[in-house]
């Protein structure tokens, strides 16, 4: 009985680490990236294209 005590107090301090860890990356603004790289592979680079034709 005492081991399952052991368990569910290790698990709870492993459980804090891990919503410290994601309240820190949060707030140091790891979560902010609005356009990611993965949605700018889809689209074409016709940004740098259209600068070139308009010079």
């Amino acid at each position: 009985m005492a081991v399952l005590f052991l368990l569910i107090f290790l698990s709870l301090i492993l459980a804090t680490g891990f919503l410290f860890a994601f309240i820190w990356s949060v707030k140091s603004g790891q979560l902010d990236d609005d356009y990611t790289p993965s949605v700018r592979m889809l689209f074409e680079n016709n940004i740098n294209n259209t600068k070139n034709i308009k010079k």
